[in-house]
């Protein structure tokens, strides 16, 4: 098993590689019989065999580029149907993109025929393909067996996360850090050696306590899953130093350097500019079929907080009743909420009621990227029992940030918190544009557009309600 693990990655990358060299090959087919005559036809210019190889390998640097940003390349490490999807959603912008250049080249838009058989091939080749990779992945890496240690904190939610990947993980036993670390470290070695579990979870238990384990298994090449605290997180992002011989870490004061926020705001204002004259039809049509509905106003404005705690007022399509917070307490939208009306679940579900907000990004009270702003009466209902809460205010408020691409809408205000951090502490402009793309694959995967449950009025569970320690 060891030895296997080593050349896991290997593996992975071959059972990839082929979903590519399938795909590249149903292009070649295409680009041979169709595309490469067409460009001739119109153009007068003939291809040779160097010309067609550096489309080909243009066509497969930009297919590999977008399935390993989106995941389509991650066999094993995601669920199979959301690989299925974002290689799909990979080969789509690949192919929308090759579509451009060669209309670009052919001076007149090409007849699109071609390029929704190439499309199609490729996605019934990417859904068989990827079910036998997934077959052949289950087959020689079964579930990793695992050891929970854990405190007094409630552990179902990080256990229902696990049972959620049944195919990758098996926590096989449970153990409480009351035992003892001597009593850990014996059932640590004992366990790990006789075969009953090859990696150890070391879930949200005290930092002093949780180095030791680390420190233990890692002596021992034991593999560990653990739970960063804030700490950790902001750790991720600093610089490192020497003073002579000796390494030191440096957390600056400031989140973003000049030079960055300048690029980031022209990015903001050249494209919020673009894609505010670009959706203008779509913005008036919704618009007018608000207002037909229930004769009710268009925009939704509300009080939210960006940069230092500054409030500004947010603007959105209104997707729900005139009355849905009549009683005056802000509420999270909640699973099969009843104040959203028809019209407003199908501009929620394609993000549409999000549109408006662009003016704000062009007033400068929010950014593209940045963590969501919250209602200043929620962030001071989270702050009570996690006042860290504020560090996401340390950057300006985004359209879409680090917490919608890689959690839920009903993540915990504690998981939002870190996952924002995150963002924060290792800002550049390249991570903003990763972030763009990945924002445009997560509009059409459902799993982050689930609400709050029914009995919650932010998401702040009750298992959170305790400080980082």
């Amino acid at each position: 098993m060891r030895k296997l693990e080593t050349s896991k990655r290997i593996i992975l990358l071959a059972l990839s590689g082929v979903c590519i060299a399938l795909e590249t090959l149903v292009f070649v087919y295409y680009w041979k019989t169709n595309f490469s005559p067409s460009i001739t036809v119109e153009t007068g210019i003939h291809y040779y065999w160097r010309a067609d190889a550096l489309q080909i390998a243009f066509y497969v640097a930009m297919l590999f580029f977008f399935s390993n940003m989106y995941g389509g390349m991650r066999i094993g490490y995601l669920k199979n149907a959301e690989v299925i999807f974002s290689q799909a959603f990979a080969s789509l912008a690949a192919d929308i993109l090759l579509y451009g250049q060669l209309s670009i080249m052919a001076k007149r838009l090409f007849v699109p025929q071609c390029f929704i058989y190439l499309l199609i091939w490729q996605l019934l080749i990417i859904l068989i393909w990827n079910n036998i990779a997934y077959w052949i992945y289950k087959t020689i890496f079964p579930p990793r067996k695992m050891l929970l240690i854990h405190g007094d904190r409630p552990i179902d939610s990080i256990v229902s996360k696990f049972q959620s990947r049944k195919d990758k993980y098996n926590i096989v036993r449970y153990t409480h850090l009351e035992k003892g670390l001597e009593v850990l470290y014996r059932e640590i070695e004992e366990g790990y050696n006789s075969g009953e579990f090859n990696a150890v979870v070391i879930w949200d238990i005290p930092t002093q306590e949780r180095n030791l384990l680390l420190k233990y298994c890692y002596a021992r090449s034991i593999r560990v899953y653990m739970m960063p605290k804030i700490t950790d997180v902001i750790l991720l992002g600093t610089e490192e130093l020497h003073l002579f011989d000796t390494p030191i870490l440096l957390t600056r004061e400031y989140s973003l350097t000049v030079e960055q926020r300048f690029i980031k705001r022209m990015i903001d204002l050249i494209f919020a500019l673009l894609l505010f004259v670009i959706t203008s039809p779509i913005m008036l049509i919704t618009a007018i079929v608000i207002k037909l509905y229930d004769g009710g106003p268009v925009l939704y404005k509300q009080v939210r907080c960006t940069l230092n705690q500054r409030e500004f007022y947010i603007l959105k399509f209104r997707s729900m009743r005139v009355d849905a917070e009549k009683d005056g307490v802000a509420r999270l939208a909640q699973k099969n909420d009843n104040r959203i009306t028809p019209i407003g679940k199908f501009i929620r579900k394609v993000r549409i009621d999000e549109l408006p907000q662009l003016i704000n990004i062009i007033k400068g009270d929010m950014s593209f990227i940045g963590p969501r702003p919250e209602r200043p009466e929620i962030i001071a209902q989270y702050m009570e029992v996690m006042p860290e809460f504020a560090y996401r205010m340390k950057v300006k408020a985004g359209l879409a940030g680090y917490a919608q691409v890689y959690g839920k809408y009903n993540t915990t205000p504690y998981d939002k918190l870190k996952l924002d951090l995150t963002y924060i502490e290792n800002y550049s402009v390249w991570l903003d544009i990763q972030l763009m793309l990945l924002t445009l694959k997560i509009l059409f995967w459902p799993d982050s557009t689930e609400g709050v449950e029914s009995e919650q009025i932010t998401a702040l569970k009750e298992e959170m309600k305790n400080s980082d320690k």
